[in-house]
């Protein structure tokens, strides 16, 4: 698995949009076991983890579910909220009691409506974290499936 960690939050946006989006925020908590959300679901909230370890993972026929990655304190769950059609990519799962910080999609997409510059630098940041978890799940996926550890030849 990828070992860098995906852009967090705190790194990836000014202050100014971190402190609007936290005004938003609510608390939440999921016991271990918990899904957060289901491939194919409606996609209409994400969390950054405060405390705990939510792991992604990818439906296969036939198989158990491949996890993809695992995420920990201040990492973004959920980046399918911001892309129609706004329906989960992968699955999410608590591994540990998680408190996180929840936050509305809806919401969070009008406030970068209303303000082009906080939606371009939300977007920027969801797309880099997009694009870390896409090589994940194919470092993940190749090492899981392919014949004699293909996925470190590439």
């Amino acid at each position: 698995m990828i070992t860098t960690p995906a852009p967090t939050m705190a790194r990836a946006l000014p202050a100014e949009y971190r402190q609007r989006l936290r005004g938003i925020a609510r608390e939440a908590a999921f016991p271990q076991g918990a899904r957060l959300f289901e491939e194919g679901g409606r996609a209409d909230r994400f969390w950054i983890i405060r405390t705990g370890t939510v792991e992604l993972d990818m439906h296969v026929p036939g198989r158990r579910a491949a996890v993809i990655e695992s995420l920990r304190h201040n990492e973004l769950v959920g980046w399918s909220w911001l892309f129609a059609p706004h329906a989960w990519h992968l699955g999410a799962e608590a591994t540990t009691p998680v408190r996180a910080y929840e936050f509305d999609a809806e919401a969070v997409r009008v406030m970068c409506a209303q303000d082009p510059a906080m939606g371009n630098a939300v977007t920027r940041w969801v797309g880099d974290v997009l694009a870390h978890r896409l090589r994940a799940a194919r470092t993940r996926l190749l090492d899981l499936y392919a014949p004699y550890g293909a996925g470190g030849h590439r």
